[in-house]
């Protein structure tokens, strides 16, 4: 079955998508609006291959997450380092769940960790730790990587416009294809459920020696993570990097374009503090280099959701985003959805298994 897929979005998502299908004889163009691939969300975060550690309160990602990690691993060897020493940590008092419960949640899950019988000492309020093996992320390497085997079918700096579905085509921007995908993280056709754009801050900063990554879970709390430069590490906060919820992703694009330097410096000294109540020595070691900026794209809800959904309305699908490491779901759901059009498009014959019992039936009491 040869089928054209128009892919929106350059991302992580869209460009393991783009290869995915090429790799299967389908023929696809990738419409990314930035000038390279890999541009905005998927260039501006901390570059982690969760296991699923980050989520014990939402089973759905967690397991996404397990099984992605390792697919990824295996489908993009190179794309990733392991992160030399790997630690989660549960705050006291201040985690939505307990040390203990934490690990019961993981062990099972059937996620693989070691715990530490002792505290390091420069951790502070801290109930418990365990240590895990996750990697980092090469986005450099991984830009090369898409860009070779996706340049003849890429079409940079193209802001889609308009979708028209004709009965068995759909048309983007004039261009006829059998499908599109949607994989701008809910930018261009909104995904139908209760969601948020959150525009973030997140920061960058130098270390003068290697230090351990390290995320305080569960609840409003914070990490610092490496990157693949070696004296570069990101520092997030639940609490102080988002910059507001907006019901659209222009709203939140245009708070995105309007931050000025006093806004920095306020969250720096915010998440300086944040990250000091468990790491006290923090700004001994680490400097303060840039801001990064990007918008997520979140459910609404409670529960902490970052599993991967697929969305179908006629011949669109439309991705809504996980984490990096549940990109092998989007293909699986998009295919078995396109079979499932192809099996009702498809007369139904007269006869099959309901006759053959029917005509079984009749011969023995004939015979009888």
């Amino acid at each position: 079955m040869s089928l054209s897929f128009a892919i929106i979005g350059g991302g992580w998502y869209g460009c393991h998508i783009a290869t995915s299908f090429r790799a299967l004889g389908f023929s696809v163009t990738v419409f990314e609006q930035s000038h390279r691939l890999l541009h905005a969300s998927s260039g501006n975060n901390q570059f982690r291959l969760h296991q699923g550690f980050h989520y014990p309160r939402h089973y759905g990602t967690r397991m996404q997450s397990r099984e992605g990690f390792s697919r990824f691993v295996e489908r993009y060897p190179g794309l990733s380092i392991p992160v030399p020493q790997n630690l989660y940590a549960v705050s006291k008092g201040e985690s939505i769940i307990d040390y203990l419960t934490y690990k019961l949640i993981m062990t099972a899950s059937g996620i693989e960790f070691t715990e530490l019988a002792t505290l390091p000492d420069w951790l502070a309020n801290i109930e418990g730790c365990i240590q895990t093996a996750e990697r980092v992320l090469l986005l450099d390497k991984a830009r090369r990587y898409f860009t070779e085997r996706l340049s003849p079918f890429l079409v940079s700096g193209h802001r889609v416009e308009s979708i028209e579905e004709r009965g068995q085509s759909v048309y983007v921007d004039g261009r006829r294809f059998d499908f599109v995908v949607d994989a701008s993280w809910g930018h261009f056709t909104r995904p139908p459920i209760d969601l948020f754009y959150e525009p973030t801050m997140l920061l960058y900063y130098e270390a003068n020696t290697a230090f351990p990554a390290v995320t305080l879970v569960d609840g409003p709390l914070c990490s610092i993570y490496p990157t693949e430069d070696p004296t570069l590490y990101t520092l997030s906060s639940v609490l102080h990097t988002p910059l507001g919820r907006f019901a659209s992703a222009r709203e939140a694009t245009a708070l995105i374009d309007t931050i000025d330097p006093e806004l920095i410096v306020t969250k720096v000294a915010r998440m300086e503090e944040h990250i000091m109540r468990y790491l006290p020595g923090f700004r001994d070691v680490f400097r303060f280099v840039g801001p990064q900026l990007a918008i997520k794209t979140k459910p609404t809800g409670r529960f902490d959701d970052r599993s991967c959904y697929v969305f179908q309305t006629g011949r669109v699908f439309s991705v809504m985003s996980g984490k990096i490491d549940t990109i092998f779901y989007s293909v699986e759901r998009i295919l078995s959805m396109i079979e499932a059009m192809e099996q009702e498009s498809v007369p139904r014959e007269t006869g099959g298994l309901r006759a053959e019992i029917l005509d079984a039936a009749a011969y023995q009491r004939s015979a009888a």
